[in-house]
C-alpha cells in the first residue's frame, strides 16, 4: 500500500513495480484524485471479490456474490 500524491509518472512506475511484485497473484487496486466529477480514476488487475468498474463515467464497486458467501462458507467452516 502506498498513500500519497505522486506525479503521473511515478504512478506508472509503482504500478508496473506492483505488477512484477505481485507474479500474477491476488489483485491490484490504483486510485488517484483526478479532475473528474467523482475526483478520482483507477485502475485494477488481477482478481478478487471486489470490482471496479465505470458504468457511464461513474466509478462503482462490484462485488461477486458467489465469491464472497464461499469465502465466507469457508471461513465458517460450513
Amino acid at each position: 500500500m502506498f498513500l500519497g500524491n505522486p506525479s503521473a509518472r511515478v504512478r506508472d512506475e509503482l504500478w508496473e513495480k506492483s505488477i512484477k511484485a505481485s507474479k500474477g497473484i491476488g489483485s491490484i487496486l490504483q486510485l488517484w484524485t483526478d479532475k473528474n466529477p467523482q475526483g478520482f480514476s483507477f485502475r485494477q488487475i488481477g482478481s478478487s471479490d471486489r470490482e471496479m468498474v465505470d458504468l457511464e463515467g461513474l466509478q462503482l464497486v462490484r462485488i461477486n456474490r458467489q465469491s464472497s458467501s464461499s469465502t465466507q462458507k469457508a471461513d465458517t467452516g460450513k
